[in-house]
């Protein structure tokens, strides 16, 4: 089958964000004096969006506590605003593959659980502008992945059924997305979490390198 459209995760699968999301989530902690997490960690804690993060990295007690994990998610989004691209950079590959697509006339988009805010500037600083049809990140008004809601909004805007478009991923919360959507799921083997999560989540295709998209999938 021929593919129209293309929709991607964005930390792990576009760009390597790990490194700047751990020191702010570690920076919170240490505000409160509690420990601190090494950076693999942190592969597991992310994913489900930046209150799921901060519930997964706080002492247990205090993560039960809802008014004082909103305190903390407020502190953590302040410091991460301040380490949005200190290291974070995309992936060696991404920008020859995504060039490619357009050529193909592919339209292009983004969904992730990140919060809006920050997918927005960081898709401004690492990206050329337009390069993505649309842009959705953890906003009140619409379910998280791996609902399928979002996906679905940006596949209605590109103007093509859900079947006819790619979703890649790197983590199980991807490729849940886009089998409840009805899309292609394209697992990265790049990015935070092992190839096994993706093959027991559904996974029909495998990426080891961006460019090894062109012999597997066809637009």
């Amino acid at each position: 089958m021929q593919y129209k459209a293309a929709i991607f995760d964005l930390d792990g699968t576009l760009i390597d964000s790990l490194a700047d999301l751990a020191d702010s989530a570690n920076e919170m902690l240490t505000s409160y004096g509690y420990p601190t997490h090494d950076i693999d960690k942190y592969r597991y804690f992310v994913g489900n969006g930046s209150r799921k993060l901060i519930e997964r990295c706080l002492p247990m007690e205090k993560a039960a506590d809802a008014a004082f994990v909103d305190e903390a998610l407020a502190n953590y989004k302040a410091c991460y605003d301040r380490n949005l691209t200190h290291k974070t950079d995309c992936y060696a590959g991404i920008m020859d593959m995504l060039e490619t697509l357009q050529a193909k006339n592919i339209p292009l988009g983004i969904c992730t659980n990140k919060h809006q805010s920050a997918a927005d500037i960081i898709v401004a600083k690492l990206f050329p502008k337009d390069m993505f049809v649309s842009v959705i990140g953890d906003c009140r008004d619409l379910p998280r992945k791996p609902d399928p809601k979002k996906v679905l909004l940006i596949a209605d805007k590109m103007g093509v059924k859900p079947e006819e478009v790619a979703y890649f991923g790197d983590t199980s919360v991807d490729m849940d997305t886009a089998n409840n959507a009805g899309m292609l799921p394209i697992g990265v083997t790049w990015g935070f979490r092992p190839k096994e999560e993706l093959v027991e989540h559904g996974a029909k295709v495998l990426l080891d390198k961006p460019m090894d998209l062109f012999s597997k999938v066809e637009f």
